[in-house]
């Protein structure tokens, strides 16, 4: 995924000549300040007042600028490149989750190099790392959502600008949303509706975001002296929450369900569909991502959102603070409930 930049050439404002790119010093006019302020902003180097770089960024944006890539390299020795190392997956988080960093990059004038691994194995995450070196980023993220990524971050090559999304427990700053008080939310919202117990559809064990759902379910469960269930798991993919929900319809004591991700409470749904159980009459279920079709479902799904974007601001500051010599610390995004006619909403 490379993203192309348009050329720094010219001295006039945009509007003198309609067939050239916007320059750096078109930007600079229009936000009425000094062409090393916008530089600086574009670099992220020194220090700029909030205001000012708000009122430069919206310059950019509205004369669609674009920093030329290789002066910006021969003027500062950086390339203006990032490396992205990513599951191979059509997952709804991995693909935001990259989506988000590459927005961030690209805002920031950035591109963007990505290196996908089919497997997350040590081994392949070192090969994708050195590959990456190899074509001189500037810094690299690792989406790692699976537990073997985040072991393999523990052996990362020192010298680069290393950050991780989604591992929560990683070894390197990291940037994650909050999928344990996500799902504790989940499973609150589930019990004030009256019911003795919730029941929970996990994902695949070694990842860490379906683990961190799993442990918020449990121990929210524990800490209001509620029986836990059987857990039942699936792979993410609306077939195994299917699958989930055919093993459950004949369970007496169903009344409520906090499933790990949306696209499985959809599998639910048309299992319990097929087994005469109405959603929300019989049994009320939470999901989770918040899936642009969520709100499309049949019912409306109540689900607990991730905000990707944030995810790829915070993570794109982390890096910028690492490149320009900083030690930053992990952060985490709080999740929201986000509560549809699946739960019983009006």
């Amino acid at each position: 995924m490379n993203v192309v930049k348009g050329s720094d050439v010219g001295h006039q404002p945009v509007a003198s000549s309609a067939r050239r790119h916007p320059s750096l010093a078109d930007v600079a006019v229009l936000a009425g300040v000094s062409h090393m302020t916008v530089s600086r902003v574009i670099n992220d180097s020194g220090v700029v007042r909030p205001a000012t770089r708000e009122r430069v960024l919206a310059a950019i944006e509205s004369i669609g600028y674009r920093p030329n890539t290789a002066a910006r390299a021969l003027v500062t020795g950086r390339t203006g490149t990032l490396g992205v190392v990513t599951l191979d997956s059509t997952l709804y988080g991995p693909a935001s989750t990259l989506y988000g960093v590459e927005r961030a990059a690209r805002d920031a004038g950035f591109a963007i190099t990505v290196a996908s691994i089919s497997q997350p194995g040590g081994q392949a995450i070192a090969e994708a790392v050195e590959s990456l070196q190899r074509q001189a980023v500037e810094g690299i993220v690792v989406i790692a959502p699976h537990v073997a990524t985040a072991k393999a971050l523990e052996f990362a090559p020192h010298g680069v600008p290393l950050v991780a999304v989604g591992g929560a427990a990683s070894p390197v700053p990291a940037v994650s949303v909050d999928q344990y008080d996500g799902a504790r939310l989940a499973t609150e919202h589930l019990l004030s509706l009256g019911h003795k117990t919730v029941w929970h559809v996990g994902g695949p064990a070694d990842w860490l975001e379906a683990a961190e759902r799993e442990r918020g379910w449990r121990e929210t469960l524990k800490a209001h002296g509620v029986r836990r269930p059987r857990l039942t798991r699936g792979d993410w993919s609306p077939r195994s929450g299917y699958q989930a929900g055919k093993a459950l319809a004949g369970e007496s004591s169903l009344g409520a369900v906090f499933v790990a991700n949306d696209q499985m409470a959809l599998g639910l749904l048309r299992a319990f569909t097929e087994a005469g159980i109405s959603v929300p009459g019989d049994v009320q279920l939470v999901g989770f991502d918040d899936i642009p079709e969520a709100e499309f479902f049949n019912p409306p799904l109540t689900t607990v959102r991730q905000d990707f974007d944030e995810v790829g601001r915070r993570t794109f500051h982390l890096l910028s603070e690492q490149m320009n010599g900083g030690r930053p610390s992990s952060e985490q995004i709080p999740a929201r409930l986000i509560v549809r006619e699946s739960s019983g909403a009006a």
